[in-house]
């Protein structure tokens, strides 16, 4: 499709103020997606997490509205992260998978994002932090030496300040508007996925050098004592401190805030915190009495707290609309020894859900997520069903943007249900898990999930991924939300009506 404007219509002015975020609105707001990284439905104390408190989202939920029913649109971070800017599932495109760090862009240019809507809608538009979606035209091609393009600035951001996959895999730095912030030009950086640099120590060679060992994979290139998934040499002065990403992702987004504070902006904010390797700054470390993972939600929840405090302090908290939510289920031991399973206690990530980040399992995708403006109900809890596919549409009809034609093709507006409007939500929605099996889950509490040919558990992290060759029927709903029992002989009609759902959508 050739990428082109958005018709830009009357746009939705709220002049009504009710309680919740601030007080009342004249114009369009600005937006915040504060989308975080492996953090389970769990993992906040508003969700009924008692071993940890997160105060800061907290907060954001009693002044907004917390929901119980959202969904990302896959169990693993790149398909997720997709499906959220492009509106379209990530299971009807190929290579849609866990990228590497040296992946060629995802979303391409000539597709319609979030981004794009938005900047045609008149609003400055931002991306600080974790991206994973790949960059540049195609894989092990990027010039980290001089400016990765395509970029972000082809997909609607104006501003990008990211890393380009995740903290356990190289490039070990960040990139700003396309090139490596702090290079050293006379130390080029070299990235391979295929071969170690002759003379580079690697994690599985050189154990002694490491301060964090790998408990499974992860043991190539070293970065800061840790070591890493694919192979780096070079770039020394521009990598990243892993106590330090946090704060140097949190203070990018505060600078952004600041400087287009007069005019509608729109940010994604995608966090590093909690993904692996977890190395929390000093003033959390061992502060949680859960190790660095329970240590990194901490860090998350500063971010949380800094964000909405610097928007208070510059009197546009009012008129700001925050999205927070996360890319997928949680996931303990993710590849490094930092006695997450040891420390994790009596906690519960994925709070009364079965499974976790890559399952077809409820865990797997419903996530925590708030939505706090001055035009949501203060404190309100919402059990609507909801996917993060449609918050393309549902900010496109709040900004008033005509999507053109076959952008967001999955994606249908539910702002009431966002707003707290709607108590229903979605008649259902599709998930996909890490082996892209499909699931389906009605506003009812059916679910089905499609048979596969998958493991049924996740060697490394022992996560059941909910595959199996025969297809499977659960309900999810009052005292029994785990998916324990199939229910698919004793009720065929169920299982054949929600099968001819999937089936019908596969096939658009």
């Amino acid at each position: 499709m050739k990428k082109s404007k958005a018709k830009i219509i009357v746009p939705l002015l709220v002049t009504a103020g009710i309680s919740g975020c601030g007080k009342a609105v004249e114009q369009n707001p600005n937006i915040i997606i504060i989308y975080a990284d492996d953090i389970g439905f769990g993992d906040f104390s508003c969700n009924g997490a008692t071993a940890i408190s997160t105060p800061n989202v907290d907060r954001l939920a009693e002044e907004g509205i917390r929901f119980t029913n959202a969904h990302s649109t896959s169990s693993v971070s790149t398909p997720s992260r997709y499906g959220l800017l492009t509106g379209q599932y990530p299971w009807r495109k190929e290579g849609t998978g866990i990228a590497a760090g040296n992946a060629g862009m995802i979303i391409r240019p000539e597709q319609y994002t979030m981004a794009d809507m938005l900047h045609d809608a008149g609003y400055v538009t931002g991306a600080v932090g974790k991206w994973h979606l790949g960059l540049g035209d195609k894989t092990g091609t990027q010039d980290w030496n001089g400016t990765v393009t395509p970029g972000l600035k082809d997909i609607g951001f104006d501003y990008s300040y990211i890393m380009a996959a995740t903290g356990d895999r190289v490039p070990c730095v960040f990139i700003e508007n396309g090139k490596v912030d702090g290079l050293d030009p006379s130390d080029p950086i070299e990235v391979s996925y295929e071969k170690p640099f002759e003379g580079e120590p690697t994690g599985k060679d050189n154990p002694e050098l490491l301060k964090m060992h790998p408990s499974h994979g992860h043991d190539q290139a070293i970065v800061n004592g840790i070591s890493r998934i694919g192979y780096m040499k070079g770039g020394k002065a521009a990598l990243w401190k892993d106590e330090d990403i946090a704060d140097t992702i949190t203070e990018k987004a505060l600078g952004f805030i600041s400087e287009n504070k007069d005019r509608p902006f729109f940010l994604y904010l995608g966090t590093n915190d909690i993904h692996v390797p977890r190395v929390p700054h000093e003033r959390f470390a061992g502060k949680s009495g859960m190790g660095a993972r329970g240590d990194a939600l901490l860090s998350f929840d500063e971010t949380v707290g800094r964000v909405t405090a610097h928007l208070e302090d510059l009197g546009i908290l009012d008129n700001t609309l925050i999205i927070l939510s996360s890319d997928n289920g949680p996931v303990v031991d993710d590849g490094y020894a930092d006695m997450a399973w040891e420390l994790l206690g009596s906690h519960k990530p994925w709070g009364e859900f079965r499974g976790g980040k890559y399952s077809a399992f409820e865990a797997g995708t419903r996530v925590p997520m708030i939505v706090c403006w001055s035009q949501t109900e203060k404190g309100k809890v919402s059990d609507a069903l909801l996917s993060h596919i449609d918050i393309f549409a549902s900010l496109a009809e709040l900004t008033g943007a005509e999507l053109p034609e076959g952008s967001a093709p999955d994606s249908r507006s539910a702002l009431k249900t966002l707003l707290g409007e709607d108590e229903c939500g979605r008649d259902y929605i599709i998930e996909q898990n890490l082996n892209s099996t499909l699931s389906v889950l009605d506003s009812q509490g059916w679910k089905y999930i499609m048979p596969s040919r998958g493991a049924a558990v996740e060697k490394y992290t022992k996560t059941e991924l909910g595959n199996s060759m025969q297809e499977q029927l659960y309900r999810i709903s009052g005292d029994d939300m785990y998916e324990d029992t199939d229910l698919t002989a004793g009720h065929p009609d169920e299982a054949a009506r929600l099968r001819t759902i999937l089936e019908n959508e596969m096939k658009k």
